[in-house]
């Protein structure tokens, strides 16, 4: 494993205990060294909830597990860089509106079919229909802007959008924009939400052979592989078991009993002293951190001055540092510190001060209060209500506690409520909430712009301002690096101000891994790599 991943060091915490009666669920893991099996134990809780599809779900678990099934056009290296993968080169032309891959002529899905120009097309005019009813995935192959994928030759494909698009290689790099197979999108594709054996089909280097729903994953190695990003052949284990375990106790337990080689998305404060041979992976994710959306277009947050107040009235660094152990840093930015053209200007910009809070909301009439000391303007409450998406993990619980209670003292209440999918997606549909809550990964700031703009597909602030949106294409259609830093400095600027999105802590994808484990790698987010895994 690259040192150079490893951003964040995990010191001696909180041991863990787990009683038997959990841990005997578990498979324990094969102790051949030659093959055998890794148990790799996840979150997973929503994978189920149709979620096991990467060109369609939003979920970072989705793009996780799923990499071992689909593969990408291009590898994006530690260093922000590209290699090829499943294309041998490519080219861009001038004004980056087209893309150019010349693909290997080797590679074949794992039901027999061909990976041709033919299969690309088919994959990327699957991921814009709108039937399809994909949002991250399509944005990130340029959604309004994609003007089709043209079948060159049988190994040549030309990717074309209608303005320039300097995000195409990142996203193509990524699970969302991977491949299944085409007679799986020509048969099943009504199918692929839901996954399993035989629907759930890629060139990867692991086959999905069994898929029980809310309980694991099993993926058998594909012997035929043998293009892998730095030419990796077939994996070294013959079984890759994911174990969907939603408490973090349960997946810090397993891997402390041997019942399990890794454990992904470890809260910190489980994270130390979790025995000797234990190895725990710490690894800060780019993009936007874990941030509260204010929704401006259905409550109190129409105010500027009451938006302000409510970022100005949390003690977000010293609730982030006891809860995280101060593991994860305070976010400052709409853009992780991490993040390419992160503005670190923005550091200690917006501390908390509740009297400048109180002075905000007096400011914005908001100066009366009731019997339990809420403030009252016009006979109304100053109350907002903010909906999770369960299952929500203890350490946000208790932020979210922490938040609540510091605005509770500016006399600001906040109402929270934890709900089922479903029960989220017919509120958030039509933007019937306050404020909600999410972090999202990636590398390329582009990201922005499904959040803040008047047309992105993540934009829970229903932010609409023409400027915002000139800037967030201005960004996407430059082909010049510094234009867009300075750019994203504008934007991340004018959140601070404006306050359409409260950013509270940078995570990091901390994982445990036993000591059978060598040769585990991870992608720019974390996430594990398997091509050269073994255990012993």
């Amino acid at each position: 494993m690259p040192i150079s991943l490893l951003r964040r060091a995990i010191p001696l915490g909180a041991t863990v205990a787990v009683s038997a009666l959990l841990l005997s669920s578990c498979a324990a893991p094969s102790s051949e060294s030659d093959g055998g099996e890794l148990v790799w134990s996840i979150e997973g809780a929503n994978l189920s909830a149709g979620h096991m599809d990467p060109q369609v779900s939003q979920l970072d678990v989705s793009g996780m597990v799923q990499r071992a099934v689909l593969d990408s056009l291009v590898f994006q290296e530690d260093d922000g860089s590209f290699t090829p993968w499943l294309a041998k080169e490519w080219t861009v032309s001038d004004d980056s509106t087209e893309y150019t891959f010349v693909l290997r002529d080797d590679v074949t899905f794992t039901d027999g079919e061909p990976f041709d120009a033919e299969a690309v097309k088919a994959n990327f005019d699957r991921i814009v229909d709108p039937e399809t009813e994909s949002a991250q995935a399509a944005s990130m192959l340029g959604a309004d802007f994609y003007a089709g994928t043209e079948v060159v030759d049988d190994h040549t494909v030309k990717v074309s959008f209608t303005q320039p698009y300097a995000p195409f290689l990142q996203a193509a790099s990524t699970p969302q924009l991977g491949f299944y197979s085409p007679a799986v999108l020509e048969e099943s594709a009504d199918q692929l939400k839901a996954g399993g054996p035989d629907v759930t089909v890629g060139t990867g280097p692991f086959v999905l052979t069994e898929y029980t729903p809310d309980q694991e994953l099993v993926y058998t190695r594909n012997d035929d592989y043998a293009w892998g990003p730095h030419g990796e052949d077939a994996p070294k284990v013959e079984t890759l078991r994911v174990e969907i375990q939603p408490e973090a106790s349960v997946r810090t337990g397993v891997v402390q009993s041997g019942e399990a080689d890794l454990a992904s998305n470890i809260p910190p404060n489980l994270a130390g002293d979790l025995g000797d041979g234990i190895t725990v992976d710490s690894i800060e994710y780019p993009g936007l951190p874990y941030s509260l959306y204010l929704n401006e277009k259905y409550g109190v947050f129409a105010d500027e001055k009451v938006r302000q107040a409510f970022a100005r009235g949390i003690d977000v660094d010293a609730a982030v540092d006891e809860i995280f152990f101060g593991q994860f840093p305070r976010a400052w930015s709409v853009l992780g510190s991490t993040t390419p053209g992160y503005d670190a200007s923005l550091e200690d910009s917006w501390p908390f001060d509740a009297a400048a809070a109180s002075a905000l909301l007096d400011e914005a009439g908001w100066t009366e209060r009731d019997s339990d000391g809420i403030r009252m303007k016009d006979g109304q409450r100053l109350s907002a209500r903010w909906i999770a998406w369960t299952p929500v993990p203890d350490d946000r619980a208790a932020l979210a506690n922490a938040i609540q209670s510091d605005l509770k003292g500016i006399g600001f209440e906040v109402v929270r409520e934890v709900l089922e999918p479903g029960a989220y997606n017919e509120q958030y549909g039509p933007k019937t909430f306050d404020l909600t809550d999410w972090g999202f990964s990636g590398v390329d700031p582009d990201f922005l712009r499904a959040h803040l703009h008047t047309d992105g597909f993540q934009n829970a602030s229903q932010v609409t301002d023409p400027e915002i949106d000139a800037l967030l294409d201005q960004a996407v259609a430059s082909s010049d690096q510094d234009q867009r830093d300075s750019i994203y400095t504008q934007l991340q600027e004018w959140n601070a101000e404006y306050t359409a999105i409260v950013p509270l802590y940078s995570p990091s994808a901390i994982t445990a891994v036993g000591e059978r484990v060598s040769g585990l790698d991870y992608d720019l987010y974390g996430r594990p790599l398997f091509f050269d895994v073994s255990v012993g």
